[in-house]
């Protein structure tokens, strides 16, 4: 029978010859992760269940990442929790503050992540290893106590929509306006508990910082989760990363799609996501006058050296608009230092910008930039719903690393394109 490329994992882990969608299946975990917002409740549940040890040191992945360094005496405690758990456990891939990133971004990083697997994580965005061929997907904290304990997760398999892409994208087109644009498209339930998967000549053209963050916002048009093929970009990328073999996955030529999108990638224009909802988009040609004043380019989504670059090439000689809090967050370690190689660090400290340790503090309203009211930012991160980075009557408008650098420039939403001809 027919399979998608994730009905195709989902069967393999759950030692089955086919699933239809719609199938209730249990499945074999090959990573199990967690945050320090989101492990402690799960750490209590599991305790619950008596176990001494989790179902595999390695196969258990524990990043504080939201809240670290911690801000507080209570993000101080849950740190806590989820360190001593850590150590207790022996939990080979635990990530401290001077070796952690955002979560996202350091496990493909580490190699952690490869093509063929079922991963869960206590975050949402786990579905960010879809760009490796990988079925990935956000679980609650209760879920990943029992991950963490069987080793198992139980689903539903899902429909798929399958997602043309086509042609090659303009130069300041890249894998975040085509995901907004797609939302806008669809809507923010769009794909609601399906498998949004990409196929199509324009992958080449996406590069792997792309990839990450179109399969990052699946779950904003309400997927299960994104997947892409694993093509010679992909090999490339794990070369020299990926810590165990992997298997990739193809869709049958004949598999089952509950719709089919063509996107013509030329045609894209540079998008925008307006308050307050990652479905209310524009592109920039649509955008009018709107004045700015934060600035926010890392997270999960768009922290990676590729968005680090672009940022860089439009500051570089510039300087940030007065009044415009500009605040960059490097996606890991190893990206913050790559950039400092670079110069790129250098380029965006001298036109103005600070630059933060890897966190997920500004993204949902944490710390290191919260608004007040009245006030808006641009941001390169995954969600605008009211008060997400602050006070409720604060604004926050989604962008490309490239949109939120002009921006940062003018004070005002603005076209990369026009930016760095001046």
């Amino acid at each position: 029978m027919a399979m998608t490329m994730t009905q195709k994992i989902l069967a393999k882990h759950a030692n089955l010859e086919h699933v239809v969608a719609g199938q209730l299946i249990e499945a074999d975990l090959d990573l199990v992760l967690g945050n320090d917002i989101t492990t402690p409740v799960a750490i209590k549940e599991f305790n619950k269940l008596g176990l001494d040890e989790v179902f595999d040191k390695d196969k258990v992945t524990i990043v504080p990442d939201h809240f670290t360094p911690a801000k507080d005496i209570q993000a101080a405690t849950q740190c806590k929790c989820v360190r001593e758990f850590a150590m207790d456990k022996q939990i080979v891939n635990y990530f401290e503050v001077g070796e952690m990133g955002i979560e996202h971004a350091l496990l493909p990083e580490k190699g952690l992540v490869v093509p063929g697997d079922v991963i869960i994580g206590a975050d949402s965005h786990t579905c960010t290893y879809g760009a490796l061929g990988a079925f990935s997907t956000g679980i609650g904290s209760t879920d990943m106590a029992a991950g963490m304990a069987t080793g198992k997760a139980w689903f539903k398999i899902p429909e798929a929509i399958k997602f043309i892409l086509t042609n090659k994208p303009t130069e300041y087109v890249s894998g975040k306006d085509i995901i907004l644009h797609i939302i806008g498209l669809i809507g923010v339930d769009g794909a609601l508990y399906k498998s949004m998967e990409f196929v199509g000549d324009g992958i080449a053209h996406l590069s792997m910082d792309s990839r990450f963050t179109m399969a990052n916002m699946a779950i904003e048009a309400g997927a299960k989760n994104g997947i892409f093929p694993v093509d010679e970009l992909t090999i490339e990328y794990l070369n020299g990363r990926a810590k165990r073999e992997y298997t990739v996955y193809e869709a049958d030529s004949d598999a089952i799609y509950s719709q089919e999108i063509t996107i013509d990638l030329s045609k894209v224009r540079p998008t925008v996501s307006f308050p307050h909802i990652p479905d209310n988009t524009r592109t920039i040609d649509e955008v009018g006058e709107v004045k700015i004043d934060q600035v926010i380019i890392g997270s999960c989504t768009n922290g990676r050296l590729e968005d680090l670059r672009i940022s860089a090439d439009i500051l570089r000689g510039k300087k940030v608009a007065k009044g415009v809090r500009t605040i960059v967050f490097p996606g890991t370690q190893q990206i913050y230092l790559d950039a400092i190689k670079e110069g790129i660090v250098t380029d965006l400290i001298e036109a103005g910008c600070v630059m933060s340790t890897p966190t997920c503090g500004p993204c949902l309203g944490g710390h290191m930039g919260i608004l007040a009211a009245g006030e808006r930012a641009v941001t390169t991160t995954n969600r605008n719903f009211v008060g997400r980075m602050g006070h409720v009557d604060s604004e926050v408008y989604l962008a490309s690393p490239a949109v939120a650098a002009a921006s940062a420039v003018t004070g005002y939403i603005s076209n990369p394109e026009v930016v760095n001809q001046k």
